[in-house]
Order: structure tokens, then C-alpha cells, then sequence
């Protein structure tokens, strides 16, 4: 309880201070080195994920920080960062309960071996990501009286989810918040939508775009004639990319349902579904049915390295979730120099910029979706000038290393307002 206490404490002085980090990497540092513990629920190939082992490859490569992963196994059919992360050089200990669907046992279980492993560990700060690691990781925090910081990389409570998970999520959410020093969103849409839902007051909150490797989607390792051959797409074809699991509320049925209003249109267009999922086999059976399987092509699961390639050899990419803190698919996109189709979610629109970069349009429309692609397709000139506004605006702003440095000053805030 007084463990509890004293984090509720440093998290009321954690009000005080609010700073932009968007525009400069560096500071001066008074913590040159640290021992950051982060905790995440599992290292599948995904967009928080892959941010996070980026963010430990940074800190321990380039800062020389100590750096410890805590992480359930990399299991699902996305595929696993398990490997990359263990190449990298820092410690990462596997906790083989922590799974992402909730259940009592296996997360108290969770929970204890976190308390375990940072009692022996003894890091500076903790720095959680995703839902069910980040309730345990801030819980066993507190316990143990390490400051935490939390990265909301998507709303753990959403447009979507039943209603009963909804509560759930945001009562916990609020619990947490408790336990937390600073809170990192990766848009500032999600820290409205944490303030607006009572999680912390906006003075707790951060922006640090989740940022990647530029240089792929700069310079792709392969040509695009070459990729584009080994897809079947000729130079003819304007290729509409989607990067997503092909799994619920990615809103891949959007894009098929517009598709046959654009293939009407234009019919040299074609779709490239990048990712895998659950539900391959019946988007494969609805695109048949309509009489458009020509149209559209499967990549399968690809290894995140062949991302760049892939958008690289597409003319427009598409983004039509239902819900997604910020996409990487759409700086992704417009770094590789992509004009960027977007449903109006989160924080799109802080990178989909009408008339700038792309269109930015109603959640779940159609018609609306099918006239900006049709608009893409035909007009070359159109894609050129959107693709070429966004890799101007977005390079530097999504480089890793801006973003590691970032975290860091935060960290380094967190850590002046509890000296030991």
C-alpha cells in the first residue's frame, strides 16, 4: 500500500510538466545512462511491436542504456519478433503466460513473475506498451516503487469492441493511470481520447510519433519494376496497397465492397492485400463471388523487411480500419512517396492532409472510397504531387532515432521529478 501511495504521488507531480518533443531529438542528459525495463504482452510482427523493439535496439545500441524486454512468447499467425529481438543484444526474458486474451490465472501468474524479474532486476524506470502488459507492468511497478511510463500505441478501449470490454478496459485503464508517471501517445488523438475518457489529465500526456526505419521506403533494397513482375502487375496496373492482418475491423470489406465501383471505372486497377489472417479464406470467397479475383492479389505474411518493397511497387496505398492509434502504414506510405487513402480514424488525419498528402474520409464509406481511388488512378500527376508533399513533411519526422530520443527526454523527466 505505501508502494502505491507513493507512485500515486509522483504521478500528481507528474502533472507539473508537459513539453513538446516533436521537433528536437537531442537535450542535454542528465541520465546518460539508464536501465530501462520495457514490458509488452507478446512480439508479434506488428505496429507497437515493432516500435518497441526498435525502441530497445536504440537504447542499447546507440545510448548504451541497459536494456530489458519482458515479453509473453511471439505467438499468432502474424508472425514473431522474438528473433530479431534476440539478435539485437539486450536481455529479454520471456514469460510464457502473458497471453493476450484475458484470463485470471495465467495473468496474476503474469504478474507475479514481473514483480519477480523487476525485483531482481532493479531497472531505473519501467516503459509499458499494450493493453494487458501494461495494466501488469504498471501494477508490479508500483509495487516495487519503480517510476513507469506507458505508450498508448492504440486505445486498449475502442469503437468495435463489445461494450462489457469497453468498460472493462477504460475502468482498468483508469486504475493504471494511477501507477504512472507519463503517459507517451503515439498520435494526439489517443491522449484526447484518454482525457476526454477521465484516464489523466492532459498535462501527463506526450506525442511521440511511433517512428521506423526510413531508409527501405527512401531507397528499397529491390526495384519496383522487379517486385511489381514478381506480383503479376504490369505497368499498365495502378496498384492500391493495403498493409493489414486480414482480420476484423481492419476493414479490408470496405475495399472489396468498393471495389467493383472502381474496377467499373478503371478497370487497370488492382489491389495487393499485404498480411495474413483469419479471414483469408472468405475474402477470397467474396472477391470471387463478385467476379473480381483478377483484381486483387494475396501476398500471404511477409517479414517486415519486404514492407518497403512491397509499397514501393504499389501507386496508392489504402487504409480503412475501423480503429488504430496512427497507422505506420500511412507515414510508411508517404515517405515511400505513396499518395495515402484514409478513413477518417484516430490520428490519420494528423499525416493524411486533404489536397496535401491523401484523402481523409468518413469511417465506413463506399462510394466515397471508390471516387478517391478512381481520382488516384487516373491521374499520375495527382499521385505524384500528394506522395512527394508527404515525404517532405513526414522523413524526419517518423526516423526511429527521433523518436528514441524523445522517449528518452521523457524519461529523463520522469526521473528528475523522483530522484532515489
Amino acid at each position: 500500500m505505501l508502494a502505491c501511495t507513493r507512485i500515486v504521488s509522483r504521478a500528481a507531480n507528474a502533472h507539473t510538466w508537459h513539453r513538446s518533443l516533436r521537433t528536437t531529438a537531442t537535450t542535454p542528459d542528465s541520465y546518460p545512462f539508464m536501465h530501462v525495463a520495457h514490458v509488452i504482452t507478446r512480439l508479434i510482427i506488428g505496429g507497437a511491436q515493432e516500435n518497441t523493439v526498435l525502441t530497445c535496439e536504440d537504447q542499447h545500441r546507440d545510448f548504451g542504456d541497459e536494456v530489458t524486454l519482458i515479453t509473453g512468447p511471439g505467438l499468432g499467425p502474424e508472425g514473431s519478433l522474438t528473433e530479431r529481438a534476440r539478435a539485437a543484444g539486450f536481455r529479454i526474458v520471456e514469460i510464457p503466460e502473458m497471453r493476450r486474451s484475458l484470463h485470471p490465472w495465467r495473468d496474476w501468474s503474469s504478474y507475479r513473475s514481473i514483480i519477480r524479474t523487476l525485483k531482481d532486476l532493479r531497472p531505473n524506470i519501467v516503459h509499458t506498451h499494450s493493453s494487458k502488459a501494461g495494466i501488469l507492468g504498471r501494477a508490479a511497478a508500483a509495487k516495487l516503487n519503480i517510476p513507469a511510463v506507458h505508450t498508448i500505441h492504440g486505445a486498449s478501449f475502442h469503437r468495435g469492441q463489445h461494450p462489457v470490454a469497453f468498460r472493462t478496459y477504460r475502468m482498468l485503464e483508469r486504475h493504471a493511470a494511477r501507477w504512472c508517471d507519463a503517459f507517451i501517445s503515439v498520435c494526439d488523438s489517443l491522449t484526447e481520447q484518454y482525457v476526454s475518457a477521465g484516464i489523466a489529465p492532459r498535462g501527463r500526456f506526450t506525442t511521440v510519433y511511433s517512428g521506423m526505419d526510413v531508409e527501405p521506403f527512401l531507397n528499397p533494397p529491390r526495384p519496383r519494376q522487379v517486385i511489381r513482375q514478381e506480383l503479376g502487375l504490369t505497368d499498365d496496373h495502378v496498384a492500391v496497397g493495403k498493409v493489414a492482418r486480414l482480420f476484423h475491423l481492419k476493414g479490408h470489406k470496405y475495399l472489396i465492397e468498393a471495389a467493383r465501383s472502381v474496377v467499373d471505372q478503371s478497370p487497370n486497377v488492382r489491389f495487393v492485400l499485404i498480411g495474413d489472417g483469419i479471414l483469408r479464406q472468405q475474402f477470397e470467397k467474396q472477391i470471387e463471388q463478385t467476379g473480381l479475383s483478377e483484381h486483387f492479389i494475396f501476398t500471404g505474411l511477409v517479414p517486415p523487411t519486404r514492407i518497403p518493397e512491397l509499397i514501393n511497387a504499389c501507386d496508392i496505398v489504402a487504409h480503412t480500419s475501423e480503429w488504430e492509434g496512427l497507422a505506420r502504414v500511412l507515414p510508411q506510405g508517404l515517405i515511400a512517396g505513396k499518395p495515402v487513402v484514409s478513413y477518417d480514424v484516430d490520428g490519420a488525419r494528423e499525416v493524411v492532409i486533404p489536397n496535401e498528402t491523401g484523402f481523409l474520409l468518413p469511417i465506413e464509406s463506399i462510394e466515397e472510397l471508390a471516387n478517391a481511388i478512381v481520382t488516384l488512378a487516373e491521374s499520375p500527376e495527382l499521385r505524384t504531387r500528394l506522395g512527394s508533399t508527404g515525404r517532405k513533411r513526414f522523413t524526419e519526422v517518423f526516423r526511429h532515432q527521433t523518436m528514441t530520443a524523445q522517449i528518452r527526454r521523457v524519461y529523463q523527466t520522469v526521473l528528475e521529478s523522483n530522484p532515489e
